[in-house]
């Protein structure tokens, strides 16, 4: 459990969580006190949100709107509280014969790799190597507009303008400094306004001794479960095809 967090206080904050990933909506006692069967009163639920609040696990938005967690939580959620959904052997070896034919063409791989991250993550997807020149692919653009944060023409544009700055991508994929195989980011924690609403979730690897990196940029409350094992693979797969 987190640094002071109550067992109870613990369940109820995955509770909130797993309803925000769901539905993208600030959570409110009420709401969970008729969904969920808490077992508490819904004064108690109240309290606990409170007591949430103040030590950095929820937010409110609005003076009498629900509230949301913060990157501090979702950071909790998915290194404690989640379980990731591992992909079937057969999407597995589906995934591998879909780049198999681009192995000898790094170009090629690239690209094939980012399309089939953003259609089984249904999510934007980004691929980075350094070389004299940092080289981009990116794919999944449409699934952006699936999701109610980026409901708004500004919202998407702000989001979409982050690729016209390569220094920028350079410095979010190969720039923050990171001991872990796999990052989680939140857009609110860079302080990027093009970034504010996202989650981003990237792995490195190595292709012929250049660094590389592929990435997933979807909402910041995204299906992390689902997405984390997936990109793992991704990254593992194009190190394993591309190194022979």
């Amino acid at each position: 459990m987190a640094d002071g967090l109550t067992a109870r206080q613990t369940s109820l904050l995955k509770t909130i969580i797993d309803e925000y990933i769901q539905t993208a909506d600030a959570v409110g006692s009420e709401n969970l006190d008729k969904k969920y069967n808490l077992g508490v009163s819904p004064a108690t639920i109240r309290n606990e949100m409170v007591a949430l609040t103040k030590a950095g696990y929820l937010k409110q938005n609005h003076t009498s709107a629900g509230r949301v967690p913060t990157p501090q939580a979702m950071k909790f959620y998915i290194d404690q509280l989640m379980e990731e959904k591992q992909m079937s052997l057969v999407d597995e070896v589906k995934a591998k014969e879909e780049v198999w034919d681009s192995r000898n063409k790094i170009d090629d791989l690239m690209d094939e790799a980012t399309h089939a991250l953003a259609n089984r993550t249904k999510s934007l997807a980004v691929a980075a190597l350094k070389g004299k020149k940092d080289k981009f692919w990116q794919a999944g653009q449409s699934y952006i507009f699936n999701n109610p944060e980026f409901a708004q023409v500004a919202a998407c544009q702000n989001l979409f303008s982050i690729f016209e700055e390569f220094d920028k991508l350079d410095r979010l994929f190969f720039g923050l400094e990171s001991t872990s195989p796999l990052d989680v980011l939140f857009g609110e924690e860079l302080g990027w306004p093009e970034l504010m609403t996202t989650g981003i979730v990237s792995t490195h690897f190595t292709v012929h001794g250049k660094p590389g990196a592929l990435g997933v940029i979807g909402p910041a409350r995204a299906d992390y479960s689902t997405v984390i094992p997936i990109l793992r693979y991704f990254g593992n797969l194009i190190e394993e095809v591309a190194n022979g």
